[in-house]
């Protein structure tokens, strides 16, 4: 893990108004715990930025005056309310065969197919992981690779356990994942919605054309307009004439006896 030195001074004299007579001075408050004995110190503000101001996990090397140096992590800081001006620090000293917790650093690695071709969104649920081993096995980040991601896939805790530390999350703890976006999401609502409409109107068209089917029968038994005939039930004409009169002679057909003309 990279490390950075600072240089710092021992304090003489601890308390509110010697800590306030520092701040003025442009210097910040410290103390070193894991030792014997709480060590207090000060240090320039400025030389704690490239520890503090990064994402980067970094240890810290307090080099002092005497020549002493003593290799510690940032456990805790301080900032004004309002100026954001850093008010104290804590640090934690390290001792090479003992372990220590540490906050890391995640790193994605890669393009995941499930954004590139299917149009998802890559979500990161943890920046940052919690990790416990020796000094020496501390690594810089933990490198997430999601070369290999569809949508719905994800990486979890126990993808990124190694040997030589160990996650302080659950297993099943997800780290990263590749999602639909919401846009996609309502897209695909609104193209099923479609489908699903165009098959009503499908049935109901076809349930249409057999009523259609059913009220031609009828039509086809009578006229044109499907009505009966009006000179009789069964098609025959009626007796008599073409015009439907009785015709001059007799029911039998023959001329009444007499003169020629009937009177």
């Amino acid at each position: 893990m990279k490390s950075i030195t600072i240089n710092g001074s021992k304090r003489e004299h601890v308390g509110k108004v010697a800590a306030k007579a520092l701040r003025n001075a442009g210097k910040v408050p410290c103390v070193i715990y894991g030792g014997e004995k709480p060590l207090h110190f000060s240090a320039d503000e400025l030389s704690f930025s490239k520890l503090v101001y990064t994402a980067d996990a970094h240890t810290v090397v307090i080099a002092f005056e005497d020549g002493n140096k003593i290799d510690a992590v940032l456990q805790d800081i301080q900032f004004h309310p309002v100026s954001d001006k850093i008010l104290h620090i804590d640090l934690f000293q390290l001792h090479e065969g003992k372990e220590i917790n540490m906050i890391i650093p995640v790193k994605v690695q890669g393009t995941a197919p499930g954004v590139r071709d299917s149009g998802g969104l890559l979500y990161r649920n943890k920046r940052k992981l919690t990790i416990r081993a020796l000094p020496k096995n501390l690594p810089d980040f933990l490198l997430a690779d999601i070369s290999t991601l569809n949508l719905n896939d994800s990486i979890t805790v126990d993808d990124l356990s190694e040997e030589t530390f160990k996650i302080l999350h659950p297993d099943n703890q997800v780290v990263c994942q590749v999602k639909m976006s919401r846009a996609s999401m309502s897209i695909e609502e609104d193209v099923e919605d479609e489908e699903l409409e165009e098959g009503e109107e499908g049935a109901e068209g076809a349930e249409g054309a057999e009523g259609g089917a059913e009220g031609a029968k009828p039509a086809a038994e009578g006229g044109p307009d499907g009505k009966k005939p009006e000179d009789g039930s069964d098609g025959k004409k009626p007796e008599g004439g073409t015009d439907g009169k009785p015709s001059e002679k007799g029911s039998d057909g023959k001329k009444p006896e007499g003169g020629g003309e009937a009177k």
